[in-house]
């Protein structure tokens, strides 16, 4: 059987299909698997009990015990293709309420998950362009640090259309202790970008906290991000999956902003329902109706399911204390718990952890690892442990002679201590052997 040119580009083998397949595997399987792998969040009795909660709620009216008409109505109808209105609505009053934004209903969008919008904002802002004197140019998306997230590498439905640059890596203490590192923008080679400068560049984007690294871009970096995107007339686009305001995983200091020429992209996944495929868009009405526009093509509408969970806790803020009173701290206790173990494995080797800023990751660099990542991977799945090789992390940027590159590990912290203590010991393992043989 035959495919087209797009057919081909989205059954070739990628970095994110082989990762969900391996889940998908891992769960099948009759043997214990070390779970250190996906992006699953974790699963936590507090939150699981505050939606299951919500979700009795909505076929009772709290009052009358009779059927709530209005929850039921909402999911057994779809909503126009701009998402759930009243979960817009509750958004709007929360947006305002918490950062004093002026939003209206037109500058929020509903998505099928945050994969599915930036499927739609790489296709709208990267790709084939015709500019002023009616010629063709192809614009890319510019990611101003890499490593950064996996499944961004493979969305455009015509090429490869990432921009990227390498970071700054700096040796940095962390609670005190020394093995750690940090990355930073070189904006140097950010300015100087040929792309950017040529006008070769449709759109920034990052992601705050990072994944893979839990590095937390700084309010500073953020700034001048923002002033070169307005500079270039081009938007910033914030991947917020893991962050401000929920679930808000960022243990360092930083803040939050919107304007008319930035994006903001945030998710229900990382608050614990992944499987609601619910994502959230805010941005300049141009752009919602555009996003709209492409909903109402590729999925008719938005599901309303993760609407009509997430709808109130957003209107009456428990959204934000679950995620400030209970989903932060406990990743940062686990991010600690995961320290502890992995120094405990491997102190006396070649292991620097990125400093754990936030997310739901550790990102280890094996320094001179004798091998790639991609083989470690294979060793490790072999042993009953997955993780993620660094060489998917990297879109955008030639990484054939970039070391760095082929040395480092995603590692998950979401899985419970039982599996992270006996994950990390295995890797410990292998990676002392691999080391050991190499002397």
């Amino acid at each position: 059987m035959k495919f087209s040119k797009f057919g081909q580009k989205f059954t070739q083998p990628t970095g994110i299909s082989q990762l969900m397949d391996d889940l998908g595997d891992a769960l099948k399987s009759d043997q214990p698997v070390n779970m250190l792998g996906g992006g699953n969040p974790a699963k936590i009795d507090a939150v699981n009990e505050l939606f299951l909660e919500t979700y009795k709620a909505l076929g009772n009216d709290n009052d009358t015990g009779e059927a709530n008409s209005s929850a039921i109505t909402s999911m057994a109808n779809y909503s126009n293709p701009q998402g759930d209105a009243a979960f817009i609505e509750a958004l709007v009053g929360f947006f305002n309420r918490h950062y004093d934004w002026n939003l209206t209903s037109e500058n929020i969008a509903l998505t099928n998950g945050s994969q599915n919008a930036f499927f739609y904002l790489f296709n709208l802002f990267g790709g084939a362009f015709v500019d002023e004197k009616n010629e063709s140019i192809d614009k890319s998306i510019l990611l101003p640090l890499t490593p950064e997230y996996i499944g961004y590498s493979d969305v455009h439905v015509e090429g490869q259309h990432f921009a990227a640059v390498l970071p700054h890596i700096d040796e940095v203490t962390h609670d005190g202790e020394a093995g750690f590192f940090k990355y930073r923008v070189d904006f140097d080679a950010l300015e100087n970008l040929p792309a950017l400068v040529e006008g070769r560049i449709g759109a920034i984007c990052c992601s705050r906290p990072t994944n893979p690294t839990g590095n937390v871009l700084t309010d500073e970096e953020m700034a001048r991000l923002t002033e070169i995107a307005k500079r270039y007339e081009i938007p910033l686009i914030i991947d917020n999956a893991y962050g401000m305001p929920f679930p808000n995983i960022i243990y360092s200091d930083a803040h939050l902003s919107w304007d008319h020429n930035t994006i903001l992209c945030f998710s229900l996944s990382k608050i614990g329902l992944p499987g609601m495929r619910t994502g959230i868009i805010v941005a300049d009405s141009e752009v919602i109706e555009a996003v709209s526009a492409m909903n109402a093509v590729v999925n008719l509408a938005p599901t309303r399911f993760g609407a009509a969970i997430a709808t109130p806790l957003v209107a009456d803020d428990r959204i934000k204390q679950l995620s400030d009173d209970v989903i932060k701290p406990f990743y940062q206790q686990q991010a600690k718990t995961a320290v502890t173990l992995l120094k405990k494995e491997l102190g006396e080797y070649p292991l620097v952890i990125h400093k754990p800023e936030g997310a739901i990751f550790l990102w280890l660099w094996f320094k001179d690892l004798p091998i790639s990542t991609s083989e470690l991977y294979e060793i490790l799945k072999e042993k009953g442990t997955l993780i993620v090789p660094s060489e998917y992390f990297f879109p955008g940027v030639d990484i054939s002679d970039y070391q760095h590159a082929h040395e480092c590990i995603r590692m998950s912290i979401a899985a419970n201590e039982d599996t992270l203590t006996k994950g990390i010991a295995v890797i410990g393992e292998v990676v002392r052997e691999l080391y050991d043989k190499a002397k």
